[in-house]
């Protein structure tokens, strides 16, 4: 009788500890994973990572301290053979660039399901790049620009967008809330998120938008509305 396939051996790392155990009980469901640790920082992932040698990490990149991006090159020194799958919030194009460059062999959002969890970990596992579905033109603009020829021509500058393009539905959705006066908790409770991710989607906006204040995207907002 052929052995029984060896299990796929799991680091969590999430500094949000509902969303983490959350994540370790859905997994830990499955008979081809194993969940052989947690950490709620970088610095416990290091330490989980030497000494616990997984198969994968699954790395958040809003980590308290050191980020999960600057995070990746002390894991991968530490736990060589583990491949990284980012699980996040964010649907940044930067942080997305970031991730990859970095060695992550996925990144995936914290919308997916569990099942699609489950086979984004086997298909990176198994050698593929995964990104959500969400991702796919912004994984083509950052594999471009990670892999442009040194030296050749830079494409030609596109037409200036409107700030407002840069950003994603769900930060649409925020920013409209914010133009509506509502605070973190209000936004989180609408929209049935956690407030941190909230504060997480407004930074983006602010940084998308060149805006420095809440207050300054409830007027750039409202004067976008009235426009």
């Amino acid at each position: 009788m052929p052995a029984a396939p060896a299990r796929i051996r799991l680091l969590v790392v999430d500094d949000h500890t509902l969303f983490r155990r959350g994540i370790v009980a859905l997994l830990g469901l499955e008979p081809r994973l194993q969940v052989v640790g947690e950490a709620g920082d970088a610095g416990q992932a290091q330490r989980q990572a030497r000494e616990l040698q997984p198969d994968l990490i699954l790395l958040d990149n809003h980590l308290p301290g050191v980020n999960g991006v600057d995070a990746l090159a002390g894991l991968r020194e530490v736990a060589p053979r583990a491949k990284v799958l980012m699980l996040t919030v964010s649907e940044d194009e930067q942080d997305l660039a970031a991730a990859l460059k970095a060695g992550a062999r996925g990144y995936v959002l914290k919308t997916i399901d569990g099942p699609d969890l489950v086979r984004a970990i086997e298909r990176t596992m198994a050698g593929d790049s995964v990104v959500s579905p969400e991702l796919t033109a912004k994984l083509v603009a950052a594999f471009q620009a990670l892999h442009a020829a040194p030296g050749a021509p830079a494409p030609p500058e596109p037409a200036a967008a409107e700030p407002l393009d840069t950003l994603s539905p769900r930060e649409r959705e925020i920013l409209g809330q914010i133009a509506r006066g509502a605070s973190n908790k209000e936004i989180a409770r609408e929209l049935g998120i956690a407030e941190t991710t909230v504060k997480i989607h407004v930074q983006h906006i602010l940084r998308k938008l060149g805006l420095s204040s809440r207050v300054q995207a409830a007027v750039y907002a409202s004067e976008r509305q009235r426009g």
